[in-house]
Parts: structure tokens; C-alpha cells; sequence
């Protein structure tokens, strides 16, 4: 089999494999790149970039080596890779669950739940707040956790899947501007950031064109793009939730909780705050985002073969 056939079918199997079984539940290779992550981070840390920058080379060099040398597995080597990076059935069924405490009146629940989703403060937000914070890291991870790691498959195969994923692991790691982080953690964050940018977009034209799947129209995701998505502080997550605010009909952003302090983020779209309904129509346009992400990549990765014919 071609290496751009199989690329699209280890694609789509991959992403099926995800929405049928999710993470796995034990021994996640993620979760594995994180322990060897910090224990590298024991010898190479120290507050200056140029330790950080030995830190992402030598962390994200070994993953892409490591998918180098299984790149020849073919199908099954690329859909199990697939697998493991693709976070779209976590995401959903976190947003999901949110969405059901909150409408049980479940504060507490919601608030527990929260940091699986993203790295708020959830002690002092009330149930539009909880709903907010959800939905705009659904927004920020439908791109993350699915649409980049199936855009760098279509471009690179296994090493750029498993390079992506290790590339976006380390920004959730130390790419922060704390104390500790503001130099070491520069590269991670700025590598995230390039590394999103192809990807971020994607994932914003897929939910502009499928905003209709939750009543919304794609000329507002569009608008909202162009108008508002420069003003956050991401290249990246701007687009992402921008689209998705202009696609729901709601307004995201504002005064933003933090563990670290607080941060007051420039309002996305135009319409009402957030609320859980809005939060379910969120997760059922993420899966379609996932759905078209996956078909768009193996498409591209089909067409790439037959240029190279």
C-alpha cells in the first residue's frame, strides 16, 4: 500500500478507534511522555530560554525519532499513533458531563470537573461561569486535541503525529509566564504556537462552514473571525474560539480566573453570555468538526500521493 493511502487510512481508522474507545485507561503513552518530560526537566531546568530550548529539542527530537523508526508499520503503526494523540472523545464526553451537573444544580460536581477541562479556578466560578470556562476550552481543544494532531498526520505521518502531540503536551507543561516558566517555558510555548497555526485555522473554516449544525449561520462564525479573533492573547485559541462564539450566537471572553491571578480577555462574538444549553451545542459542533477534520485530512493525504505520482 502507498505511503499517502495508507496514511489516510491510518487516519481514519486511528479516529475511529478514538471515538469507540476513547484514551486508553491505562498505560497512556501521553501520560508516559509527561514522567519522562519532568524527569528531564530535573537535569536540563534552569531560569534561562536557552535551557528551555535544549529541553523542547531534546524532549520533542526523541518522539519524531521514535516515529520515524515505526513509520514503516504502515496502517496499523499510523491508526494506532491516531489513537493515542486524539483527545475528541474525552473532550466531548467531559463537555457532556459538565453540561448534565450543571443542570442538576451540581455546583460542586462542576467544579470538580472543571480542571479536566482546562486550568481555571473553578472554586470561585458560579454555573455560567463553570459553563463559559467549559465551552471555550471545548472551543480551544476541538482544535488541539483533534484537528492539529490529524492535520500533522496528513503532512507527516506517524512523526508528526506523535511530534505534534509532544510539542502540545510540553506547552500544557511549562509553557506558562509564572516565575518559573517565563523563560524556561518560552520555547514550549512558542513552538506550540507555530506549530498550531495551519491547524488553528482548519479548525476555524470547518466550524464556520458547520455552524447550520447548531442553527448557526457561517457568515457570523466568519465575522466574529476577522473582527475579534486577533484581540487574544493566542494566535491560535482567538480563532478557534472566536468561530466558535460567531457560530453559537454568543459572546466569550471577559474577566478570566486563573490559579495564578486573573487576566481580563477581550469579549469574542456578539450575542449573551454562555449557558448550558449553549454548552451542548458546542460538543454536538466539536464532533462535527472532528468528523469533517478527520475525512478533510485523509482526503489530503490521498491527494498528496497522487501529486507525488
Amino acid at each position: 500500500m502507498r505511503s499517502g493511502t495508507a496514511t489516510a487510512a491510518g487516519l481514519v481508522l486511528g479516529f475511529a478507534l478514538d471515538r469507540a474507545l476513547g484514551d486508553p485507561r491505562r498505560w497512556h503513552p501521553v501520560a508516559g511522555f509527561g514522567s519522562a518530560a519532568s524527569a528531564l526537566e530535573s537535569v536540563t531546568y534552569a531560569d534561562r530560554r536557552v535551557n528551555g530550548v535544549v529541553h523542547e529539542v531534546v524532549a520533542v527530537g526523541a518522539v519524531v525519532g521514535l516515529g520515524y523508526g515505526l513509520r514503516r508499520g504502515g496502517v496499523a503503526a499510523t491508526a494506532l499513533a491516531t489513537w493515542t494523540v486524539l483527545g475528541g472523545r474525552s473532550l466531548a464526553r467531559a463537555g457532556r458531563e459538565m453540561a448534565e451537573r450543571l443542570e442538576s444544580g451540581d455546583i460542586d460536581g462542576a467544579r470538580a470537573l472543571l480542571p479536566s477541562l482546562c486550568g481555571r479556578d473553578p472554586s470561585v466560578l458560579d454555573a455560567d461561569g463553570l459553563a463559559r470556562a467549559a465551552l471555550e476550552s471545548i472551543a480551544e481543544n476541538t482544535s488541539d486535541a483533534t484537528v492539529a494532531p490529524l492535520v500533522w498526520g496528513a503532512l507527516a505521518g506517524v512523526p508528526g503525529l506523535l511530534g505534534y502531540r509532544a510539542v502540545n503536551t510540553l506547552d500544557a507543561m511549562i509553557g506558562y509566564r509564572n516565575d518559573r516558566y517565563r523563560n524556561f517555558g518560552w520555547a514550549a510555548a512558542r513552538t506550540d504556537d507555530v506549530a498550531n497555526l495551519l491547524p488553528a485555522r482548519v479548525a476555524g473554516t470547518l466550524t464556520a462552514a458547520l455552524a447550520p449544525v447548531v442553527g448557526g449561520r457561517p457568515r457570523n462564525a466568519i465575522r466574529a473571525w476577522r473582527r475579534d479573533a486577533a484581540k487574544h492573547p493566542s494566535p491560535n485559541a482567538g480563532v478557534a474560539e472566536a468561530t466558535m462564539a460567531g457560530a453559537l450566537g454568543i459572546q466569550l471572553g471577559g474577566r478570566t480566573q486563573y490559579r495564578y491571578g486573573t487576566e481580563l480577555r477581550p469579549t469574542l462574538g456578539e450575542g449573551p453570555p454562555p449557558e448550558v444549553p449553549d454548552l451542548r451545542r458546542a460538543v454536538r459542533l466539536s464532533e462535527a468538526v472532528q468528523l469533517a477534520a478527520a475525512l478533510t485530512t485523509a482526503a489530503f493525504a490521498l491527494l498528496g500521493n497522487r501529486r507525488k505520482d
